[in-house]
């Protein structure tokens, strides 16, 4: 165990963490199979590069990045489930590849696309097993467990085996067993993953809720940016495992998109070619959505009242789903920022 960052320090404290896998290499065919049973070749694949950051406890973090970016890799490191090839992180004081048990009590990891749940049993069993694990006493057990139910609206699935749960039902019963501990820091990898709009928005309202009532630190993955926009404030932002981003996500825009989009509706037919004032990108109606850039937006507004009827007009930031793909785009190619003035 380590307390090295205080009961007053940042929840999360990562500085220079990497991880590199060794990775087995060998040629197609037999010959190549039984070759690689006597001499195994492998390669380094480098999956986190030197990241640093902190998280505040009681705070909401998005973490961004692509497939392959290095975000499930960091969380289990955070977690316990990996030892770090450099650097150092501490959650809650405690060094997590130690694995301590009171660091684990107060820690949970949720996976989207992991089970923990007995697929034949009713989700009940699985919690009560949970409770002899964290060793959480009956009445705390009863309290939380039926304050969790009562928010997520699952009562009436406790007793149906996990196997016959829809994919919503069976996510609400594992985020369920993953807090029935109350755990203090919550890693979360996709939780609305594969679930309908109605799901997804009820999946977050309890997120949210469980953030207030209890002050849980949250660092949520997710390719749903609607998750990112209703929970976190701040996101980092990692691509090909290195930092290109941290920050307010409201800042995001501004720092790193040179446009805005304006929503124009006209009283009369919108004109037919509008490339001298904008980037058309969609038409409804009497409504035209234009990418223009930020330095020309005063006089492009100017513009359009001038030379037509205007009925209505707004002007916006470009989506946060664009602004994150223009980020790794840049980022891949080259062009973006790099990574240590990116960061701030």
């Amino acid at each position: 165990m380590s307390s090295d960052l205080g009961t007053n320090g940042p929840a999360v404290a990562v500085d220079g963490l990497g991880k590199v896998f060794a990775v087995p290499v060998r040629d197609a065919g037999v010959r190549a199979a039984v070759r690689s049973l006597l001499h195994r070749t492998t390669r380094d694949v480098v999956a986190v590069a030197d990241v640093s950051f902190a998280v505040e406890p009681g705070e909401v973090v998005g973490f961004l990045g692509p497939n392959g970016a290095g975000k499930t890799t960091t969380l289990k490191m955070l977690s316990g489930l990996l030892h770090p090839s450099s650097g150092r992180a501490t959650v809650l004081g405690y060094r997590p590849a130690d694995r301590h048990h009171a660091f684990l009590r107060r820690i949970a990891l949720v996976m989207g696309n992991r089970n923990q749940l007995q697929w034949d049993l009713p989700a009940t069993d699985s919690f009560d097993l949970n409770r002899s694990v964290y060793g959480i006493g009956h009445a705390d057990f009863v309290h939380q467990r039926d304050e969790l139910v009562e928010l997520l609206d699952v009562g009436d699935l406790l007793a149906k085996p996990v196997r016959n749960l829809s994919l919503g039902e069976r996510m609400k019963m594992e985020i369920i067993g993953s807090l029935l501990h109350r755990p203090s820091v919550l890693f979360l990898d996709e939780p609305t993953i594969g679930l309908d709009i109605t799901m997804q928005r009820r999946i977050r309202t309890f997120l949210a809720d469980y953030n207030q009532r209890h002050g849980a630190t949250v660092m949520l993955t997710s390719h749903y940016m609607a998750d990112v926009e209703a929970l976190c404030r701040r996101v980092i932002v990692i691509h090909h495992g290195r930092l290109l981003y941290d920050g307010a996500l409201s800042d995001l825009a501004d720092r790193f998109s040179a446009t805005k989009t304006l929503v124009v509706r006209f009283e009369d037919e919108p004109p037919t070619d509008l490339s001298g004032v904008g980037e058309e990108l969609s038409r409804d109606g009497a409504s035209v959505t234009m990418r223009v850039a930020k330095a020309l937006v005063a006089q492009t507004t100017a513009r359009l009242l001038a030379d037509h009827a205007i009925a209505d007009l707004s002007i916006g930031d470009v989506p946060i789903d664009d602004v994150i793909e223009q980020v790794f785009a840049g980022a891949s190619t080259g062009t973006g920022v790099d990574s240590g003035t990116m960061s701030s």
